[in-house]
């Protein structure tokens, strides 16, 4: 019985033995393989992942400073910022073009030539908005004061005194200079339906009086439980 039994258990080891070697090529086949490091970095630099390429480059060059393919990857990178930084430029986002600029150069310290024409580029950009808003403040200083409105304020309202009619007449010669210095659309607020076109009327005249040229945006609206009132409203750039 003892060598049937040995036998026995020599037979069963072996089939285990077997078994496992046929499961392992199968076991394997179903991890996928990993991507290559240099892959991954790649692909980020193609789908403009440009912070994620950064990190991935860092850890490359921590782990194989000598390796020839860092300053390769270090120039596509920099050649990546340098096209993101033009194209923010051209849609007008200085600052947003100035920092991927800033990424180019870091990554190639030694190459000046790579960044110099997107640089000045910048630097127009940059005084074009100071030109434009110094004229802009210079053109506030140049207006006269307000007579109704706050120039600060979205909007201003005015209560007509449609009750006295010289009173009425002055707040409208001011309503016109307020309109015509600030770039002003009026929305007039009355009680009833005629009172509109007489008010519009009125407020055209002197507008057109003090700038035959602008463009003059008026409309009303009915608002049967109140004085009539204009809503003085400055055009935003």
């Amino acid at each position: 019985m003892k060598p049937f039994a040995s036998r026995y258990l020599l037979l069963a080891a072996f089939s285990l033995i077997l078994a496992a070697c046929s499961s392992t090529p199968a076991d394997n086949a179903a991890v996928p393989a990993q991507p290559d490091a240099w892959q991954q970095l790649e692909h980020s630099i193609a789908s403009s992942e440009l912070a994620t390429a950064e990190d991935q480059l860092a850890t490359l060059q921590s782990q194989a400073p000598n390796d020839s393919r860092i300053e390769q990857y270090q120039r596509q990178l920099a050649e990546a910022y340098l096209q993101r930084s033009q194209i923010v430029l051209q849609k007008g986002d200085v600052n947003a073009a100035a920092t991927a600029l800033a990424r180019a150069r870091a990554l190639m310290p030694k190459a000046p030539a790579l960044t110099g024409g997107v640089n000045g580029a910048i630097a127009q950009a940059r005084k074009a908005e100071l030109d434009k808003a110094e004229a802009a403040l210079k053109a506030a200083e140049a207006r006269p004061a307000a007579k109704l409105i706050d120039p600060t304020a979205p909007n201003t309202v005015v209560a007509l005194k449609t009750t006295n009619i010289r009173e009425m007449r002055k707040q409208l010669d001011d309503i016109a200079s307020d309109v015509v210095n600030y770039q002003c659309d009026v929305v007039f607020q009355v009680p009833r339906k005629q009172d509109a076109p007489w008010l519009q009327t009125l407020l055209g005249k002197r507008v057109k009086k003090l700038d035959g040229e602008f463009a003059l945006q008026q409309s009303h609206e009915i608002h049967r439980n109140q004085p009539a009132q204009a809503v003085l409203i400055p055009r935003r750039p």
